[in-house]
């Protein structure tokens, strides 16, 4: 060792002293300054295959053994499901072995999506990089709300400076940052989203933890391994993403035996029924039936609807098609455009549904209340008739049931389609449908041949087709007796629910609580169990606010409580300790023993406790919900919730 190395050894042990002796928490201060570098080592990074500079946000140190590159879209319904697995990742691996950096690629039938990619990258180069992530995950819990206003002010909520923000937003230079990553995505032949390149290793789509951990670990070995032969840490992601990245014929190979492992169809049969609610095409006797779960604002659906044409073309009465109605909760529009074509079917039969049907595919993405009513007109129905439809949401409980029954079929995302009984996922070309058809419609017609009635082909195939799978269910243990508690002790059904005061996702999920509580009164019961997570830096001391409340004033006491800290989540400094100590106040506690409280972490242990028993029945993230032992995990719409819940009471019966 050299003098000046022994020197510098010197200084930074004993600075670490110092730290130590004044409480300071050294891993925090190292997550922070490694948030907010923007050194060396990530200038000499912009020579890899996926460049990282400066302006590029990061979480983690810029030499971290593995880098995890996301090229996303703020509006992406996948991109915001990927997001706990990313907190996850941040929180297993720490920033000196792990870091996060974010690229754009806003897709251009996401109206909203490149307008929030320019406030996300005027928030960074204004405020840095943790207002950066902050405001990352604002956008995602509002993926249905990014306006302009709504833009502002979440930046000046995450402290961005609304002049500087401002003059970022109109700037060249922040507009220049998206298009660079757009075309930086369009090379490294990232054309959808989610994309991950992780030290420069491919990884598409909204993947299960696992397949990044799998990756993850893989590279930390290989790092570890390039650092322990000599090379700097300052060069190994460089050096990594060189090898990774490799050649075009490599990255082709790579391609063809990633469709090779692809796995097979699903060749199940599923029992999927129909009733006579569900609008339908084609003759009543016909041999195949497709049932079609999809939505109108959905391009994928749109996309599909020619093949749907052609195949209806080709097999004339051996096939009639089945419309179950799936609007995805980040399509806005979806709800209002499905409940016009549902009043047209109501009011003018299959003839009028499948007008607004073909109307309403033609408008879109044009699908405004301005689009409705010129449709509602061509089709026949009054204006008035659909608005107070809209208003009302008439249909929302035959949605929900729709839409549960997408959920119990694994029938994930639009268009998803079943073929007699056989999946098909996607909007898919005509030779997919028409081999699946074929297949279909020899199996029918042998039945005929047996005897079956043809109007009673489609029951008969249903008789022996498989059930959706039951439940997932979790273990959290009994109920501790001193957990906060909404509903009668005697209640048939108990909601557990995991949840951090901070996560923008729990907040969510409260609203489909509401709507449980007013729908399913007495028949359940809520109780609050804590998971505050590690890189939610106010989630731990509103929690041990929230106890406080429950130690001094009971159940209501609590409840007040955690509906205040729902309400200043998404107001700055909202759960910092000066705004906890203002709900306190505002709800009578005796403010001596709240501060005391706070101040010795009096109910720490206690809120780590369930923390344990959700970490043991394997639940990290939040929110999630343990109903009569069944699991819902994250922000699940009511439809969710009801459909658990109405089995946990027939059992309970």
């Amino acid at each position: 060792m050299n003098k000046g190395t022994a020197i510098v050894g010197f200084i930074l042990s004993f600075l670490a002293g110092i730290a130590l002796m004044y409480g300071i928490d050294r891993s925090a201060g190292v997550q922070i300054a490694s948030e907010e570098s923007t050194g060396e080592a990530a200038l000499d990074q912009s020579a890899a295959p996926v460049p990282v500079t400066a302006q590029d946000p990061q979480w983690g140190k810029p030499d971290a053994l593995v880098t995890l590159v996301e090229i996303s879209d703020f509006q992406c319904p996948f991109c915001s499901r990927v997001g706990p697995t990313i907190k996850r990742l941040k929180e297993e691996y720490g920033p000196s072995q792990f870091r996060a950096v974010w690229k754009n690629n806003p897709l251009p039938f996401h109206k909203d999506a490149k307008a929030a990619a320019i406030a996300a990258a005027a928030v960074h180069s204004v405020a840095g990089n943790d207002a950066f992530w902050k405001y990352r995950e604002l956008l995602f819990a509002n993926q249905r709300s990014l306006t302009e206003d709504n833009l502002a002010k979440w930046a000046q909520q995450v402290g961005a400076d609304p002049a500087k923000y401002k003059a970022a937003i109109a700037s060249d230079e922040t507009k220049k940052k998206i298009e660079e990553d757009s075309a930086l995505a369009k090379k490294l032949g990232a054309t959808g989203t989610p994309a991950f390149r992780i030290n420069g290793v491919t990884l598409v789509g909204a993947q299960p933890y696992d397949k990044f951990k799998e990756i993850v670990d893989a590279q930390l070995k290989e790092a570890k391994a390039l650092v322990a032969s000599g090379t700097p840490r300052s060069r190994v992601y460089v050096e990594l993403t060189k090898k990774n990245a490799g050649s075009t014929a490599a990255a082709e190979d790579t391609n063809k035996r990633e469709e090779k492992k692809a796995p097979p169809d699903d060749t199940t049969i599923w029992k999927v029924p129909v009733s006579k609610d569900n609008p339908k095409k084609g003759a009543k006797e016909a041999l195949v039936t497709i049932v079609e779960f999809s939505e109108f604002q959905c391009p994928f659906c749109k996309r599909v609807e020619p093949t749907i044409d052609k195949v209806m073309e080709k097999y004339g009465q051996d096939v009639r098609v089945v419309w179950k109605n799936n609007p995805l909760a980040f399509h806005p529009r979806a709800v209002p455009a499905a409940t016009l074509a549902m009043v047209a079917f109501k009011q003018k039969g299959e003839e009028g549904f499948w007008k607004a049907h073909h109307l309403l595919f033609e408008s879109a993405p044009k699908l405004e209340d301005q689009d409705l009513q010129r449709i509602a007109g061509e089709v026949g129905v009054p204006w008035p008739m659909v608005k107070q439809a809209i208003d009302s949401q008439k249909y929302k409980e035959a949605f929900g049931a729709d839409q549960a029954l997408a959920d119990d079929l694994e029938a994930r995302g639009t268009p998803h389609f079943f073929v007699n009984g056989y999946r098909v996922k996607g909007a898919q070309p005509f030779d997919k449908f028409q081999q699946v058809i074929d297949a279909q419609l020899a199996k029918a017609k042998a039945l005929v041949a047996k005897g079956v009635a043809r109007a009673s082909v489609y029951d008969e195939i249903m008789k022996d087709a498989k059930a959706p799978p039951p439940p997932e269910k979790k273990d959290v243990g009994p109920v501790p007796k001193d957990s906060p508690v909404k509903g009668p002790k005697d209640a048939k059904v108990t909601i557990q629910e995991f949840s951090d005061f901070q996560c923008p996702y729990c907040k969510r999920g409260a609203d489909s609580i509401k709507e449980v509580e007013k729908n399913f009164g007495t028949q359940v019961k809520i109780v609050w169990r804590d998971l505050p997570l590690s890189f939610h830096n106010n989630a731990m001391p509103a929690a041990e606010a929230a106890r406080e409340a429950y130690e001094q004033k009971g159940d209501d006491g609590f409840w007040k409580f955690h509906d205040k800290l729902w309400a200043a989540q998404s107001q700055q400094g909202g759960l910092e300790r000066a705004s906890l100590e203002k709900i306190a106040q505002e709800l009578g506690l005796d403010m001596t023993r709240f501060k005391q409280a706070l101040d010795s972490h009096k109910h720490k242990a206690r809120i780590e406790s369930d923390a344990q028993d959700g970490s043991k029945a394997q639940i990290n993230g939040t929110p999630a919900f343990v109903i009569n032992g069944y699991f819902i995990n994250g922000a699940q719409p009511y439809s969710a919730f009801k459909k658990i819940i109405q089995r946990a009471l027939k059992e309970a019966r």
